[in-house]
């Protein structure tokens, strides 16, 4: 079952019962899991999976309150991906154990805060502890690009959103008054 993207805002109107739902951290899952932890695994795979614009996805996102997420790990650059059982991770209740190198800043996107990106600091490379779909521990490192995703992906499950970590936004000029009004940017007199 597929389930809708919660979104901050959509058109010219804010979600407010998304936002509670985006903003809270998400639970953890005890293992073994049980039917409904791998109900909520298989939910978020297959929404992720039937989508071809998203680089990765976080249970929060889908309404699931549960330290799930799932991401690409190859393939960043195509439209349309093969979507192939090795093409994608999913981690259950990941924990960075380790960082590497200097921040480093980049632009990001998000589903769950359409139209805009911000640019944010993440580190460059990482290593993850977690458990994979079927409830076995891992251990992974993710360097450059992955690294900035699967920061991105893991910063839902905390109620963190792009928007609180954005060095720069930016937003179409199509809809400026509309941003304008929600991030209560400053007029130059």
């Amino acid at each position: 079952m597929t389930k809708k993207i919660l979104t901050l805002w959509d058109d010219n109107k804010i979600n407010r019962s998304d936002e509670v739902v985006l903003r809270r951290p998400a639970d953890e899952i005890s293992a073994p899991f049980d039917e409904r932890a791998m109900d909520d695994i298989r939910t978020l795979m297959e929404t992720f999976l039937k989508r071809d614009d998203a680089l990765g996805l976080a249970a929060p996102q889908i309404g699931i309150s549960r330290k799930i997420i799932i991401f690409r790990n190859k393939g960043f650059e195509e439209k349309t991906w093969s979507k192939g059982a090795g093409d994608y991770d999913v981690l259950v209740n990941p924990r960075i154990v380790s960082t590497r190198g200097e921040l480093v800043r980049g632009t990001e996107g998000c589903l769950s805060c359409p139209e805009i990106q911000v640019e944010i600091d993440r580190y460059p490379e990482i290593k993850v502890q977690a458990c994979d779909s079927k409830g076995k521990k891992i251990s992974r490192r993710y360097v450059d690009f992955l690294a900035r995703i699967v920061q991105h992906e893991m910063d839902h499950l905390e109620g963190i959103l792009i928007l609180d970590r954005a060095e720069n936004l930016y937003y179409p000029n199509k809809k400026r008054a509309f941003f304008e009004e929600i991030f209560q940017v400053k007029k130059e007199p």
